[in-house]
């Protein structure tokens, strides 16, 4: 395709659209149900963890996910945002994370590698209910 007289915004959106995911950000921990295809049969697939980074640029999105199985063995693993394979995703609590990616979890074992729940005091939470009341009084508009 060429994008003679397309702009960056509208190439960059190009396959997007919305998915309708809760609002997640790095820290927290979330559930996504991914379909997996075997032989003919499709079933729905949970991996639940923490997100460690993500990608935004547009189609091309992606977020990963990390999370302790068995034995204490650290799985990673990268979902594009607009896959059609992700069926959902569930939010499960709010992290404490001060950077953009956490890359210094995969050297850290036990205790050390998980990641602080972030917890709000009441006015915060009110603060938090009233700014979205605005939100959605601006996107209704």
């Amino acid at each position: 395709m060429k994008a003679k007289h397309l702009t960056k915004e509208t190439i960059s959106r190009i396959g997007t659209f919305d998915r309708k995911f809760p609002e997640f950000d790095i820290g927290d921990a979330i559930a996504v149900s991914q379909r997996i295809k075997e032989g003919g049969k499709e079933r729905i697939q949970v991996f639940e963890g923490d997100v460690i980074a993500k990608h935004n640029e547009g189609a091309s999105s992606t977020f990963t996910v990390r999370r302790i199985a068995a034995n204490g063995i650290a799985v990673e693993r990268i979902f594009p945002t607009y896959s059609s394979l992700i069926d959902s995703i569930k939010f499960v609590r709010r992290g404490k994370a001060r950077r953009a990616k956490l890359f210094y979890m995969r050297d850290r074992i036990g205790k050390a590698a998980r990641v602080a729940e972030k917890v709000l005091t009441r006015e915060q939470k009110e603060q938090k209910k009233r700014h979205n009341k605005k939100q959605e009084e601006i996107t209704a508009k």
